[in-house]
């Protein structure tokens, strides 16, 4: 979701070209054209400007980037200093290593001319496959400068960066840590076999990586493998575990961003259902990682408070509950459950036409402000606020602060002044639209997006542009430097459209990164929509309710006496659990797919589920108290974790775990730049599934020697505080006895 724009080449005039004739011109205007809709210019903050060419036979782009200093380490994400090395680190390694041994002018110039030559020998395989002897004159090819080709290549060339240089986890443990794969569509560009560019890309990395890794190995055609040396993985492991109950000595991130994510969003006099459930715990881990790396992170809830449903919830109200109507009492009236009063309001408003145009009325008074109907206004907030609050308590949401549709309502008619100013928006049948380039109807005419109704209303669209205004430009805003919308898939054209419109208005720099989230639905067993028996929404209340009390008889059921009273500490594990297995299914799936709920799955202490990863947390608390000769004096006594001690390799399960543990930062940063929270997951399920394998073939307590039991105890430290971080940033508390 960066904002993208297109680079400017300026083309050599006719006049300075030696032959001067139509079919030159039109042939270099139309190559020109070519280069340009095949290249991006991704904007990113500050004096940073990449530009990126796609490369002759390559599937990835070669993009380079020009900053004050091309060689900086800062890129590499991270602010203190630490042993812990992330990918970055390699990045920027072999960044530099490209920069040093390869013209980057000079491979610019070879992809733009090996592009064109390629796109040229499909054009004549087609033109000699029809047959002809000679093509009839109007198909005759016209003839391109590719001297002037390669000048505009080179001219326009940066620096290599780090997405030239290809780094990536290795996709198989044998490959090592780090595959670099930058040889393969680089050799082409630089005149070389492959294996000969991935040599010389080796010889550079040696002296820049080798305290750290062992020499780089070269496979197949020219991937390179890059492994961690044993000396390093055992002091990073060694330095997490001194950390262990902080921040494993993951550092933070070195490029401090203001960011706004956006979540949650119930609807004033609506109860939340399972579509909220999606939202809410995606939005706060999202915003629990990013507060871990170190950026200043604002929680909104942009609730549904403002709109035509109000003039009629108002009126109800003003004949069932008068008392709400009156700033001195709507403090005491209780609204009773807002879901029936809704329903009784819109039956109401459906059956009786002097009720409708009051309530239409209505609407019209608490827009202009009048004090009775703010007053029953405030009385349904406040009441939506006590229920959903409930909600937030049960699935431990803290710091989600309150800014709904009515707040920016004073920004409105500013927005339509900009946009018609700017020639942006224009009268559409009454209503006043903005037409964006790319948007149609399904039978081709343009796709408006409705900014004010033609009653003068105003759309979610306003709203929501004068939130980014608000969110990134206004000095009482955030001047957030990156805003993220959890919402459903289905809303994505929305947010597509208004991304774009606030570009074009100017109310987002060119730094800011405006980026949708989107989630797909949760469906029933049988892929349907998730309902009740009756077919009515699953309400998330009875929902939530629902896993603690099947928890509950699960704890109830390992009891050794079922019949003794279920105490505050059974209640409290079965609420962890329940609660837990719900946000953690959710959160382990992709979260762009469907997914269907199932009680069953969620609650199994099989598989990748928040029971088995709290009983593996558990279990590993028991390991280290029987270590360590730690009592256990009831619930309250909480677990001392031990000295972090030297790291003896002795097993190679041994090394696959620390292998795993190091691999932390990487993780969290893939979260922080790709907003998939299921990676989380994923790690903490290898993780607990390597620990079982080490478990399996090293003793802790009947190690062969003091300092091999310490080295052990010391991984399971590492592995327990890195479970109950994980955990802790999904939203789950852990438990140290289950």
């Amino acid at each position: 979701h960066h904002q993208t724009s297109r680079p400017q080449y300026s083309l050599l005039p006719m006049a300075q070209h030696p032959h001067q004739n139509p079919n030159r011109s039109i042939a270099m205007t139309m190559f020109a054209a070519f280069i340009v809709s095949s290249t991006r210019a991704l904007v990113v903050p500050s004096s940073v400007r990449t530009l990126a060419f796609r490369r002759a036979g390559a599937s990835t782009l070669y993009a380079s980037t020009l900053t004050t200093d091309a060689t900086s380490s800062s890129s590499s994400g991270t602010s203190e200093s630490s042993s812990l090395v992330t990918i970055e680190w390699v990045r920027d390694a072999v960044t530099n290593v490209l920069n040093e041994s390869f013209d980057y002018k000079e491979v610019a110039k070879n992809a733009a001319l090996g592009k064109f030559q390629k796109k040229n020998k499909k054009k004549n395989k087609k033109k000699g496959s029809t047959g002809d002897d000679e093509a009839p004159p109007f198909a005759e090819e016209p003839v391109v400068d590719l001297e002037a080709v390669a000048t505009e290549a080179m001219a326009s060339a940066v620096p290599f960066t780090g997405v030239d240089a290809m780094v990536t986890p290795a996709t198989k443990e044998e490959f090592g840590d780090y595959q670099c794969n930058a040889a393969m569509g680089l050799s082409k560009n630089v005149k070389m076999q492959p294996r000969e560019c991935a040599m010389k890309i080796v010889d550079g990395l040696k002296p820049l990586i080798g305290d750290i890794m062992e020499e780089p190995e070269i496979a197949g055609p020219g991937f390179i493998n890059l492994r961690f040396k044993e000396d390093y993985l055992k002091q990073s492991v060694q330095q997490m575990a001194a950390d262990a109950s902080n921040r494993l000595a993951v550092p933070k991130s070195a490029q401090h961003k203001k960011i706004v994510v956006d979540f949650s969003s119930p609807n004033i006099a609506k109860e939340m259902h399972v579509g909220h459930l999606r939202s809410t715990i995606i939005g706060d881990t999202l915003s629990n990682v990013l507060e871990f790396s170190g950026h200043d992170v604002k929680r909104l809830n942009h609730v549904g408070d403002w709109g035509t449903q109000f003039g009629m919830l108002v009126e109800h109200l003003r004949t069932e509950y008068p008392e709400a109507l009156s700033t001195e009492t709507s403090g005491n009236v209780d609204l009773g459950d807002l879901v029936e009063l809704y329903k009784a309001a819109k039956k109401r408003f459906d059956v009786d036409e002097d009720f409708k145009i009051r309530a239409r009325e209505g609407v019209v008074k608490l827009q202009a402000g009048d004090a009775e109907s703010l007053a029953a206004w405030e009385s349904l907030c406040a009441a939506s606020r006590v229920e959903y609050e409930k909600i937030y308590s049960t699935l431990n949401i803290e710091g989600l602060e309150e800014r709904g549709e009515s707040f920016y309502n004073p920004y409105l008619n500013n927005v339509i002044e900009e946009l018609e100013g700017q020639g942006l928006a224009v009268e559409s049948d009454g209503a006043t639209a903005v037409f964006l380039d790319g948007y149609t109807n399904r039978d081709g005419s343009p796709l408006p997006m409705l900014v004010r109704k033609s009653d003068g209303g105003f759309n979610y669209a306003t709203t929501d542009l004068a939130a980014i205004k608000h969110r990134v430009q206004l000095e009482d805003g955030e001047k957030a430097d990156r805003v993220l919308y959890v919402t459903d898939a289905g809303q994505s054209m929305h947010f597509e459209m208004v991304f774009e419109a606030a570009k074009l208005a100017n109310f987002v720099d060119a730094s800011v990164s405006l980026e949708h989230v989107p989630f797909g639905l949760v469906q029933g067993e049988d892929g349907k929509k998730f309902a009740t028996r009756s077919g009515e929404t699953v309400k998330l209340k009875d929902l939530l309710d629902e896993a603690v009390r099947i928890a509950g008889e699960d704890v109830r059921s390992r009891m050794e006496n079922p019949e003794e009273e279920f105490n505050e500490v059974m209640q409290c594990i079965a609420q962890t659990v329940g609660i837990g297995a719900v946000k953690y299914a959710d959160l382990s799936m992709n979260r762009e797919s469907n997914y269907r709920f199932s009680y069953e799955r969620m609650l199994s202490l099989n598989g990748n589920t928040a029971p088995y990863m709290l009983y593996a947390y558990a279990r590993l608390c028991g390991i280290i108290r029987k270590a360590t000769d730690q009592e256990e004096n009831g619930s309250d006594s909480s677990l001392v974790w031990p000295e972090a001690a030297e790291v003896i390799v002795s097993h190679e399960s041994e090394l696959q775990l620390i292998r795993n543990l190091v691999r932390l930062p990487d993780i969290l940063n893939e979260v922080e730049r790709d907003l998939y929270p299921n990676r989380l997951c994923d790690f903490l399920f290898e993780t607990s599934q390597k620990f079982n394998q080490f478990y399996e073939n090293c003793s802790v307590n009947k190690a062969e020697t003091p300092e091999l039991k310490a080295s052990r105890l010391t991984l399971c430290v590492v592995t327990a505080g890195t479970i109950r971080l994980l955990l802790n940033m999904i939203g789950i508390p852990v438990l140290e006895k289950l």
